[in-house]
């Protein structure tokens, strides 16, 4: 029988994933400081790697995670202050977090409370999330879709997403940095860049595009500074930045995620959805995004009822409610087999796909 590989194994005799990502983010703590990327770095960074210390939860799945808690090996205020310290001490260089949540490790321990009474509410309590800086968050942190225009303005209620994430038990630990107005600005402006964040990096290569406009969700789940994040994607602006990262990126369906209290461009192309390191990991969390929003509606696709949410050690599967060939609403399934991997990475065969 095949035997799990051990988080950021190799495959074969060829670099690990996470070897590449630690040549890539070469820089980042000596940059840290001057918050920019001198030549003579931009030149040498893949090829002299500044490493830190070693990340206990590097490539850590929610599974996994859930596993650890649930041992008692690791609690949500243990998960939160280690993805917190790993901000701290790498992400300068990249500037993926625009802002951390300072409520963050509070919310932790009374998740952990709340798992000691009654047990976990699903896959996501006391995972650390982070979500991108056009989805409003009504806490201490600001909603500013990176623009220096908006700080200060504090959202009057959380969106649709945050509101299921906290339902979902996930601790929002941070908003990460975007290109500004989801790279509606302006047509010649930079993936990654804001007023308020300056320009998020591609963590695998300090001075190539992280892709956008949810360049710094992509970077920070890529870096291991949360274990998934919320993109948002008009054209492009969560598959790009998943495919650039090496994470799994999925655009639902518009409509199946409420696009209440996120910052717009078009009616008829915005969504949320989830960026993660494997398939299950964006299946988990796209599961606990889609669902009714009694504020919102949206024809021709508009969620009729939550999805369902399953998982077994070889498959994984969410009901959601997607249109019929043009008439009402008809029950699908997207399916993730998870059998052919000895982790959680895996093949997907969705019975709808988005776009």
């Amino acid at each position: 029988m095949t035997q799990p590989r051990k988080r950021g194994a190799r495959r074969g005799s060829g670099m690990s994933r996470r070897e590449l990502l630690q040549a890539g983010v070469t820089g980042s703590l000596a940059v840290a400081v001057g918050r920019v990327v001198p030549a003579a770095v931009r030149g040498s960074a893949e090829a002299a790697p500044v490493r830190g210390a070693p990340f206990e939860l590097e490539e850590a799945t929610i599974a996994q995670l859930q596993a650890e808690m649930n041992a008692g090996t690791h609690t949500a205020r243990s998960l939160a202050e280690a993805y917190l310290g790993r901000i701290e001490a790498i992400d300068g260089g990249m500037r993926s977090v625009i802002e951390v949540n300072p409520d963050a490790v509070a919310i932790a321990v009374a998740l952990d409370a709340e798992r000691k009474a009654k047990g976990p509410r699903g896959p996501l309590h006391g995972i650390p999330v982070v979500v991108k800086d056009n989805i409003a968050t009504a806490d201490r942190m600001a909603t500013t879709a990176g623009s220096l225009a908006l700080v200060g303005a504090k959202a009057p209620r959380d969106s649709f997403v945050a509101e299921r994430l906290r339902a979902a038990g996930a601790v929002i630990l941070g908003k990460t940095n975007l290109s500004e107005w989801a790279n509606f600005r302006s047509s010649k402006s930079s993936s990654g860049w804001s007023g308020r964040g300056g320009q998020c990096r591609n963590p695998y290569a300090l001075d190539r595009s992280p892709c956008g406009s949810s360049s710094g969700t992509g970077a920070a789940v890529s870096a291991n500074l949360a274990a998934v994040g919320v993109g948002t994607e008009t054209d492009g602006s969560i598959v790009c930045p998943s495919a650039i990262n090496s994470l799994v990126g999925i655009k639902p369906t518009v409509g199946l995620v409420s696009r209440s209290g996120i910052v717009p461009i078009s009616h008829t192309q915005d969504t949320a959805g989830p960026m993660a390191r494997t398939v299950a990991g964006a299946a988990a969390l796209l599961g606990a995004l889609a669902g009714v929003d009694p504020r919102y509606h949206f024809k021709p696709i508009t969620a009729t009822r939550d999805p369902v949410w399953t998982v077994s050690p070889s498959w994984a599967r969410i009901w959601v409610s997607t249109p019929a060939a043009g008439e009402g609403i008809s029950e699908s399934t997207l399916s993730v087999d998870t059998s052919k991997s000895g982790s959680s990475r895996a093949t997907a065969s969705p019975t709808f796909l988005n776009h």
